[in-house]
């Protein structure tokens, strides 16, 4: 039985003999596709599917993001999974704001996406309200398959990202529609 292995596509190069020339975006775009390190914001059932998605049937570590950081400081993409009342938005826009750039943002389940079944007074609808987000995972609860999806969009965005990009006026005008400085 013959496997598929994909492996990561070296950049476009200029090569010779003992040599191989290419520019920092694309190597540093590969580093960071395949090295990112999640920190999972997680209330509720779609918290659990997180967990089974980094356990061993599904391995996160294949993508390169076996070390789930609980401190701010140290990862580089958020995962919002669940309810995030409305009281808890200061503490996921406080997160986000405590993490380095780059950083990217998944939104996991439809209840971190748009409030989910929860049109209520006290229930944020989207974080996307809040913080920026990349990528949505839809879903109530979605399954680890699509979690581990929206971290392979996460990787073609770190991969293909222009190392000036967050400098960008336009970068800058999305972060102050957020009041983000």
């Amino acid at each position: 039985m013959a496997t598929d292995i994909k492996l990561a596509e070296a950049p476009a190069s200029y090569d010779g003999p003992g040599f191989s020339a290419t520019s920092f975006d694309k190597i540093i775009g590969l580093a960071r596709a395949n090295s990112l390190w999640p920190l999972p914001f997680a209330t509720s059932c779609c918290g659990i599917e997180f967990m089974s998605t980094m356990a061993s049937t599904f391995d996160l570590a294949r993508f390169g993001s076996e070390r789930p950081s609980f401190s701010p400081r140290q990862a580089d993409m958020l995962l919002v999974a669940g309810t995030i009342a409305k009281k808890m938005g200061p503490v996921v826009k406080q997160v986000y704001l405590q993490m380095a750039e780059p950083r990217w943002v998944i939104a996991i389940g439809a209840c971190a996406s748009s409030g989910g079944i929860f049109d209520t007074y006290s229930v944020l609808q989207g974080i996307d309200r809040i913080i920026p987000v990349d990528v949505y995972v839809p879903g109530c609860p979605p399954r680890p398959e699509q979690i581990l999806d929206g971290v392979m969009q996460v990787q073609e965005l770190a991969k293909n990202e222009s190392l000036r990009r967050r400098n960008t006026e336009e970068y800058q005008k999305l972060l102050n529609s957020y009041s983000i400085q």
